[in-house]
């Protein structure tokens, strides 16, 4: 490989830009350079590679195959670079910037993060709670923690942490400690709803309850976490997610009813630029997740109720919550 035929640094930087924006015109305002520039950059770099990278539709531009290729090639390696800069420069690489869901950042990141710091003190680790999917190209994040079912992830390293399922669950003094016998007689009690990935079909179906339908009165919570608090303070049964509630299982503030789980596919995820996946900060903080959900998976509580397990496959109405 000869060095001395790399192209321009900054002819690759506008068709970095360009290619994932799919416009000459917001590259440049990213770059604070002309539309002309960008253009002209692009098009030296096509002369210079013998291939097209982006066909011109009128006033839209569109990757070519060969284009998109070498687009996600060339982005890795721009993380590379800037990862290597930061790291030489010193202060970068003694922060730590992690994106991850409110609902996982409250009830299962927060309680365990104090392990992480007090493991690694030269770490300066920042917490972005958001439901926002992370633009790794754009931000300064280093690692995104996603619930969802998996997608398409190019230049992105992905780890599997957490095959969740989903299983009903109240606090102890719910109904004065009445509990439900059986599957069904618990549609008679309150069950709460919610807007998100855990629709009571999804378990009704893993139950045997398949003429069950879905309930449509009640309180309803966008926010995982907000659905557990509700039952954690006795307003009714809600549909878990196993590892948002483990704590709370653990600590007897909440109980399960029924070992019989039900899953909708979805993963929670640890997500990284690839260049990023083998620095110091972001090897430690892999290290340590994975350290994390094995303890959490070794210390699961025993449900009641009916002993029969049972699972069941359905696609999540929504990626990455």
């Amino acid at each position: 490989m000869n060095l001395q035929h790399l192209p321009n640094l900054s002819a690759l930087r506008a068709f970095e830009a360009a290619a994932r924006l799919e416009s000459f015109s917001q590259a440049a305002s990213e770059l604070f350079v002309t539309h002309g520039a960008v253009s002209h950059q692009i098009r030296g770099l096509e002369t210079a590679l013998q291939t097209p990278l982006f066909a011109r539709l009128g006033k839209r531009v569109v990757l070519t195959e060969a284009g998109r290729r070498y687009a996600t090639q060339i982005r890795a390696a721009l993380h590379a670079i800037a990862a290597a800069t930061e790291d030489l420069r010193g202060g970068r690489a003694q922060r730590l910037v992690v994106s991850v869901l409110p609902s996982f950042a409250a009830r299962w990141l927060m309680p365990r993060i104090g392990r992480f710091i007090e493991r690694h003190p030269d770490l300066d680790i920042e917490i972005r709670a958001s439901s926002e999917l992370v633009d790794f190209a754009r931000s300064d994040v280093d690692v995104g923690l996603r619930h969802g079912r998996p997608m398409p992830t190019p230049g992105l390293h992905v780890e599997t942490l957490i095959r969740d399922v989903y299983f009903p669950a109240c606090s102890p003094s719910f109904k004065g400690g009445r509990r439900p016998a059986t599957p069904a007689e618990m549609l008679s009690f309150g069950l709460l709803q919610s807007c998100g990935d855990e629709p009571w079909r999804l378990w009704f179906d893993a139950a045997g309850l398949h003429d069950a339908p879905e309930p449509v009165h009640g309180p309803r919570y966008l926010d995982s976490s907000h659905l557990l608090d509700a039952a954690l303070r006795g307003q009714g049964i809600a549909l878990v997610r196993s590892s948002l509630a483990a704590d709370d299982l653990r600590a007897g503030r909440l109980l399960r009813l029924f070992d019989v789980d039900a899953s909708s596919g979805a993963l929670t995820r640890a997500v990284c630029p690839v260049a990023l996946r083998e620095t110091a900060r972001v090897r430690a903080f892999f290290d340590w997740l994975t350290e994390e959900v094995r303890a959490s998976d070794a210390a699961q509580p025993t449900p009641v109720g009916l002993s029969a397990r049972a699972s069941t496959e359905r696609s999540s109405p929504s990626d990455d919550r």
